[in-house]
Parts: C-alpha cells; sequence; structure tokens
C-alpha cells in the first residue's frame, strides 16, 4: 500500500476480532448502553444529528428513515429490524468483510434500531453461500445473548439464495418469508414481514408469523444495510460531533470501499468520506494495473465515472452533481486496454440474468439491450442493433417494481455516450472480448480479487448451464 492514506479501523478492524470479548474491549456495547439509558426519541435525534446515510447505496438518512418507521407502527403492529446482509452487487465486498471482521458491531447496531422503533425481533438476511458469515454470525449471536446483551429481542438468521435481486429490501422480506426474491409494488414501511393484509408480492401475507398479531397488521419493517447499522452503533458510542469530524457536511463519516479490476492490488479498506476518488484509487489500489483510468463503475448502479471526474471528493453531493453516484463504494476500475462497449455488454448481461422476470419491459428489454450488445463486441451488428438499443433503452424502466432496469437504463446509456470512438471501433469490424471480467466477488485476499466461476454459466430463468451462457450465439 502507498501514499498517505490510512485507512481507519472506525467499524472495520485491521484483522478479525476473535471474540465478543475483544470487542468489548474496543468500547463494543457502549453505544447500546446508551440507547438503553435513553428514550428512543433522543436516540434517533442522536443519529440524525450524525448525518448517516444509507450504506447499501441510496444513500437515504438513516434518522430520518428510523423515525418514519417508529411513527409508522400501529397498535396492532409487529414491527421488525432487518439486516440486509445479501450483498451482491459486482465489484462490492464491503458487507462481507465487515460481517467476518465485526459481526458484533452490526449486530449492537440492530439492537439499538429495536429499541428506536419498539420491535423485538431482528433478522439478519444473508445468503446461504456465505458459510464464513454466517459461521461469525452464529457464533457472535450465542456469545450475545449468553452475556444477556440480547435483552427480549430475538434474533433470526435467514438463509437466501445467491441471486442479485435478493438484496433489493421489499425482495429481501419475501426470502424472510420463504418466497422468491421478487421485489414487491410498496415499500417496507408500508407492508413489513408476515403480515395479516396484502402485502401485494407475489402471494399475499397471512399471518405466518409464530405468535404474531391475529387483527390486520402491516407490520412496517426497518431493512438497513450491514454498514449502516455499525455506523449507528458507532454514533451511539461516540457521538454526532465525533462522526462529523469526517467527511463532509452532506456525508459525513467513514466508508468502506472495494476497489477491483485494472488495479495493482484489490482493496476493501475503511476511508473517510470527501476524498478524491482517484487519490483512494491510487495509494489504497496503486493505480491502474497499465497505462491510465479509462473509466471506473460504481457498482453496476450508477453511470460510469470517467477520468475528469477522479479528483471528485467520493460523496453523495459531489457525485451526484457530477451525474453519477458513489452507490456502496465499490468501484471497479477499467484502464484503457479495454473497450467499453465491451465493458457495457458485460452489465447489461448481468442485469438481465439477473431481472427477475415480474416486469416485461425489463426482462424483454434487457434481454434485446444485451444481444445487441454481443453482436457489437462480436463485430456482427446492423444498424438495426443500434436502433434497437436506443428504442429499448426509452421502454426498459416502464412499470418497472425496483432500480433494475434504471441501471440498465443508466449505466449503458453513460458507457456507449462517454465513449463513441469505442462504439466506431466494433461497428468498423473489429471484434471485443465477451470476458471482460465484471468482478462478481467471492473474496479479496492479499490483494488479489477471487471471482464467482460459475458468473458466466448463470441463466436468465436463474438456473445454471454447463458452459458460458450467451445470448445470441447459444
Amino acid at each position: 500500500m502507498t501514499g498517505g492514506i490510512q485507512p481507519s479501523h472506525h467499524a472495520l478492524p485491521e484483522r478479525p476480532l476473535p471474540s465478543l470479548e475483544d470487542y468489548l474491549d474496543t468500547g463494543g456495547l457502549e453505544g447500546l448502553g446508551f440507547a438503553r439509558h435513553h428514550s428512543p426519541d433522543e436516540v434517533i435525534d442522536v443519529i440524525e444529528a450524525a448525518g448517516i446515510r444509507g450504506r447499501g447505496g441510496a444513500g437515504f438518512p438513516a434518522g430520518r428513515k428510523w423515525r418514519s418507521l417508529a411513527n409508522a407502527i400501529g397498535e396492532t403492529d409487529q414491527g421488525f429490524v432487518v439486516i440486509n446482509a445479501a450483498e451482491g452487487e459486482p465489484g462490492t465486498f464491503k458487507d462481507r468483510a465487515l460481517l467476518r471482521r465485526n459481526p458484533w458491531i452490526v449486530i449492537e447496531g440492530a439492537l439499538i434500531a429495536a429499541r428506536c422503533i419498539a420491535a423485538n425481533r431482528v433478522v439478519i438476511a444473508t445468503k446461504a453461500i456465505y458459510t464464513e458469515e454466517l459461521a461469525r454470525i452464529r457464533s457472535a449471536v450465542a456469545e450475545l445473548v449468553a452475556v444477556g446483551a440480547t435483552g427480549d429481542v430475538q434474533i433470526e438468521i435467514t438463509e437466501g439464495p445467491d441471486h442479485y435481486l435478493y438484496g433489493e429490501e421489499s425482495a429481501l422480506l419475501e426470502v424472510i418469508e420463504g418466497e422468491d426474491p421478487l421485489p414487491r409494488q410498496l415499500p417496507p414501511y408500508l407492508y413489513g414481514l408476515f403480515t395479516a393484509s396484502p402485502n401485494l408480492g407475489w402471494s399475499a401475507g397471512s399471518d405466518q408469523s409464530p405468535g404474531g398479531p391475529t387483527e390486520a397488521s402491516d407490520n412496517p419493517a426497518l431493512v438497513n444495510n450491514v454498514e449502516t447499522y455499525a455506523h449507528a452503533a458507532l454514533v451511539c458510542r461516540h457521538g454526532a460531533d465525533w462522526y462529523r469530524s469526517m467527511g463532509t457536511d452532506e456525508s459525513p463519516g467513514p466508508t468502506i470501499v472495494t476497489i477491483t479490476g485494472d488495479v495493482q492490488q484489490a482493496v476493501v479498506a475503511e476511508v473517510p468520506l470527501g476524498l478524491p476518488l482517484g487519490q483512494v484509487i491510487d495509494e489504497l489500489a496503486g493505480g491502474p494495473t497499465r497505462g491510465v483510468i479509462k473509466g471506473v463503475l460504481s457498482g453496476v448502479s450508477n453511470p460510469v465515472i470517467t477520468p475528469n471526474l477522479l479528483e471528485l471528493p467520493i460523496s453523495h453531493e459531489a457525485f451526484g452533481a457530477a451525474g453519477t453516484g458513489i452507490g456502496s463504494a465499490g468501484f471497479i476500475v477499467f484502464d484503457d486496454s479495454r473497450n467499453m462497449v465491451d465493458v457495457a455488454y458485460q452489465v447489461s448481461r448481468f442485469l438481465h440474468v439477473e431481472s427477475c422476470g415480474q416486469c416485461n419491459p425489463c426482462k424483454t428489454g434487457t434481454q434485446g439491450i444485451t444481444q445487441a450488445l454481443e453482436s457489437l463486441v462480436l463485430s456482427t451488428a446492423t444498424s438495426a442493433d443500434i436502433d434497437l438499443i436506443e428504442r429499448r433503452i426509452l421502454t426498459v424502466t416502464d412499470a418497472s417494481r425496483c432500480y433494475l432496469p434504471t441501471q440498465e437504463q443508466q449505466v449503458i446509456t453513460s458507457l456507449l455516450q462517454q465513449y463513441p470512438a469505442d462504439l466506431d471501433v466494433r461497428l468498423a469490424g473489429f471484434p471485443g472480448d465477451l470476458d471482460v471480467p465484471l468482478p462478481k466477488l467471492t473474496n479479496i485476499a492479499d490483494g488479489v480479487a477471487h471471482l464467482d466461476p460459475q458468473a458466466g454459466f448463470k441463466r436468465p430463468d436463474w438456473t445454471y448451464a454447463e458452459t458460458p451462457v450467451r445470448l445470441t450465439i447459444g
């Protein structure tokens, strides 16, 4: 690691903490103690004053979300706190790193949230394939229960499938209820878990929760990202002023970044918000593997970050003003050896395969765009393929239940518009690379990003083939 940026270790320790005792030595559970000695309103006041923004990608103010949930839970409702640990966006490994190194801080933050919204059930929703994380979560829960830290709050663990939409918060609730990860029409603060009224997913709730309410209820659920709960625990431990001593006015605090792609070393590290993106890439990841940086994707959720934006501070306001976003701070770097049409193909293929099919404009739109991009990469495209991309980009978001088709629209449009010379190369008949890595990560260790070897074998119906799946060539 070169340069002057020194990663912080507020939530993410340098090495995994071995036990609850070690966590207590760092000040663990002090935030929970603060929350239990103050009223829920007072605790939420502190969360709001700190300015915590959700670390799942959207950056919504956490305090505002908590207060709205506290106000939404009625007398017949049973409130839930849900930890979204279903991380699956390409280029992101922060949640798994945090759970591997310090699961207690995440659970502590969720217990604080449970007190704030008067909930007595916490659900940790992660993927069954995340065996290392599950082992750490189970051990941490057992230790917390043994010392009485959980009080009367029941903590449950849901092991879900390895699908991208599992991370969408309403689809997450569907999985907790035993369904497939299919986004609902209404958000969790309107219809939560195990409702005794229709939840407007694929199935209607019917009080499936043992010991749940018998009257009509919506059971609003507070769903936050792993890292967001960790920050709540830190703020209740150290205070709002401490948190605001880092970052920017509108994006305070630290954040965990993941940097992969065409860099000298892959890295997951905690840094203050507000640092220039280019500096973070250079000093933590050693800069580009070869040549210069051509573009950076923040996962697959925001328009491409072009070289002229590399000096922007990593903050919601700076990136938003530039027409992009920081997402979950998973930055995929592409150097100038890449043709960005090839990158666009990989992004579109991923989103098409992971689309659930509930909204026909999304499933057929991402399919058509992916097929046209595949033809471009193979240099077999015609003007009809370009016309198809232009048409489908406009309609892919029609009647959408979730954000996935908006990602398709924004990311693919930006890649084709920002790199017209790359498009000209493919139209001129020079074939490209159908296998540009789009890092769906299984681990980052010793500077190496380990990618899911099965990612290219996944079919649009969420089954797996025996050979890599293409959409136009079999």
